[in-house]
């Protein structure tokens, strides 16, 4: 099932099943807000989104639960979007009413630790779901989220097929801690190992934190699958050879 497309006027929920919109600066939430209301979008957010406990940097599995739930029962919502990543979404699955989500599919976005609620809801319900930018990533300052918004509005606002080039510039610094000094780096494009063609369902996310699926009523099916894959190094020096065996872990699946 493919949610309908947004449009002018349409409510898009903020709820955060991961970490809590508090670590968030208010200036982030001010831009962020107003950005999605440009697009004439009317934002509104789920009422445990500030609750926050400091040890886990979120509150409590049940509150993340209801607001999912709340956001997919509530007709007058669109879309859904994330406040931001982090590291336990899998904890509110079992708290996640997935036979009322089948019956109110609408748009659900989100990345890295959102992985885990996006494969989940496809593969209990088959509706498709987006890895795409949080509502945290909106808060970036003008002049450097270009590439990002393009393809958020081609995805959630037309009817066109779209083809995905690679952006002109990247960067891997903390914005969110200083807008104002960015480093960005060229990007030299998309790089093939293996030239040819295929088709498939796109499924993926962020690879470790999918992996924690393997195994579970939760994972969904990546047979005839095209495959994207995304993670951090967070784990230092040892990237490359964590990144290599959780590759070869989601290789070793049934059906791959």
């Amino acid at each position: 099932m493919i949610p309908d497309k947004l449009k002018s006027g349409d409510e898009v929920r903020v709820i955060a099943p991961s970490r809590s919109m508090a670590i968030l600066g208010e200036d982030c939430k001010e831009i962020a807000t107003k950005r999605l209301e440009d697009l004439g979008l009317k934002v509104t957010f789920g009422k445990h989104v500030l609750e926050y406990d400091e040890d886990y940097m979120c509150t409590n599995v049940e509150a993340r639960a209801e607001d999912l739930n709340d956001a997919f029962r509530d007709t007058n919502v669109k879309a859904i979007l994330t406040v931001i990543g982090g590291f336990n979404s899998n904890q509110i699955l079992k708290y996640i009413d997935f036979d009322m989500i089948k019956e109110n599919p609408k748009i659900f976005c989100g990345f890295s630790d959102i992985t885990i609620l996006s494969n989940s809801i496809y593969a209990k319900t088959g509706i498709v779901t987006y890895s795409g930018p949080h509502y945290s990533s909106f808060g970036m300052q003008k002049g450097f989220m270009e590439y990002e918004m393009e393809y958020f509005k081609k995805m959630f606002f037309d009817d066109k097929e779209i083809e995905i080039e690679a952006s002109k510039e990247w960067s891997d610094d903390a914005w969110f801690l200083d807008q104002e000094n960015r480093e960005f780096i060229k990007n030299d494009g998309m790089f093939v190992i293996n030239e040819g063609e295929a088709t498939g369902r796109i499924v993926g996310g962020n690879l470790c934190t999918l992996n924690l699926l393997q195994g579970t009523e939760y994972m969904p099916n990546i047979e005839d699958s095209v495959l994207f894959i995304e993670d951090d190094e967070m784990v230092g020096k040892a990237f490359l050879t964590e990144f290599d065996r959780d590759l070869v872990s989601l290789i070793m699946q049934p059906r791959f």
